[in-house]
């Protein structure tokens, strides 16, 4: 079924124009994620505050006042919110039907907008699962002194539905990535600068908000498998499909602005890829394959009569030939008889059981680790 639906999707494509229309067009729970970037609304007036933002040596802040981040432009505020919530809704409300039960979506935003697009992420039957602060470690300055330093970006990543008990999440990938330390929600990054910044013939930014490949990087890397579609509703100049054709994942960019997308397929198209080994990421032992004690026995590797031992020695139970284990005044499985032994009410039997091997203790999770690497292998 998966790849039927990868066959019926323009995979590895940027397509122009309305993103909600686009996103009509993809057929029903086909893509593994959704990373959206949408416009913030920031409701700037080129000329009059955007044009009056000046640096100290007074050169004019390049900021956000292009079209595509304009709604009911010329009305009122009211007018704006409204216009801008009606068109959340109807993308949002595409997006969740195109992910697979087993996706979700990742959505960032500036204080103008996030909260609007959270409140509309909930009454559409998402699920929160984090928000997360970019905190920028290079961030513009507060030119005026009149607030704070806007050093910072929510991202929210939801799941389709508080039913849902599956989505993609890369923990132990994460935590490698993170020098071995459990990945938090607040990630310090920088912003897209220097040689990544594109920019035009003129040498001005092809794109005021370009997002940093490292953000991406974090995201696909978490969220995603090699193989998996991922769809960007508001493509820019194309980060999500670069950082996912680096990483051997397919992307559908969706953008109304045909220079924008030129920008993104050159870039893409520029990127070299080699062979997908190196795209394998630590995986979850939760992902990992239920490999039966049983099996080890069936297979030979333990044989029934071997005796177990707790890594002291102090308690020790004999292996049968159903892959149960028996003690003096107890049978069951290899966590049943550890944690009787022991008086505690759990044990994870395959750390705490060892059988001897020229003269030391091996435990036997020694074992469901070969069998698994052979499951993995023949996959």
């Amino acid at each position: 079924m998966r790849n039927v639906a990868k066959l019926e999707l323009p995979l590895d494509q940027v397509l122009v124009g309305d993103c909600i229309e686009l996103i009509r067009g993809l057929p029903d729970k086909s893509v593994d994620l959704v990373f959206a970037d949408p416009p913030y609304n920031l409701m700037l007036d080129k000329g009059t505050r955007a044009g009056t933002l000046r640096r100290p040596d007074q050169s004019v802040v390049d900021g956000v006042d292009d079209a595509w981040d304009r709604f009911a432009d010329g009305g009122s505020t009211a007018e704006s919110y409204a216009e801008y919530d009606r068109f959340t809704r109807a993308w949002l409300f595409e997006a969740r039907r195109i992910l697979k039960d087993t996706g979700a979506i990742w959505v960032i935003g500036s204080y103008h907008n996030i909260f609007r697009v959270g409140v509309a992420l909930q009454d559409l039957g998402f699920w929160m699962l984090n928000d997360v602060i970019w905190r920028k470690s290079n961030p513009m300055p507060n030119f005026r002194g009149r607030r704070f330093t806007n050093a910072h970006e929510t991202l929210i990543w939801a799941a389709r539905n508080e039913a849902q008990k599956t989505y993609t999440f890369n923990y132990d990938a994460l935590k490698t990535l993170n020098d071995d330390l459990q990945m938090r929600s607040d990630w310090l990054l920088p912003i897209c600068a220097g040689g990544e910044r594109l920019k035009g013939d003129d040498g001005n930014k092809a794109h005021p908000t370009q997002k940093p490949e490292a953000l991406l990087y974090r995201v696909l890397v978490g969220c995603t498998h090699p193989g998996d579609v991922v769809v960007d509703p508001f493509f820019g100049t194309g980060t999500t499909g670069a950082v996912a054709k680096r990483l051997g994942r397919h992307f559908i960019g969706l953008e109304r602005d045909e220079t924008y997308a030129g920008v993104a397929r050159a870039r893409i198209e520029a990127i070299e890829v080699g062979d997908d080994a190196p795209l394998s990421v630590t995986r979850s032992k939760r992902d990992e394959p239920r490999i039966p004690f049983g099996h080890v026995v069936e297979r030979g590797l333990i044989r029934p009569g071997t005796m177990l031992f707790d890594q002291r020695r102090r308690w020790g139970a004999k292996v049968r030939a159903d892959g149960s284990l028996v003690t003096g005044d107890a049978t069951g499985s290899i966590h049943r008889v550890g944690a009787h032994v022991q008086g505690a009410p759990a044990c994870n039997g395959w750390t705490f059981w060892h059988f001897e091997h020229q003269g030391s203790l091996v435990p036997i999770d020694f074992y469901r680790s070969r069998l698994r690497a052979e499951l993995g292998a023949a996959h």
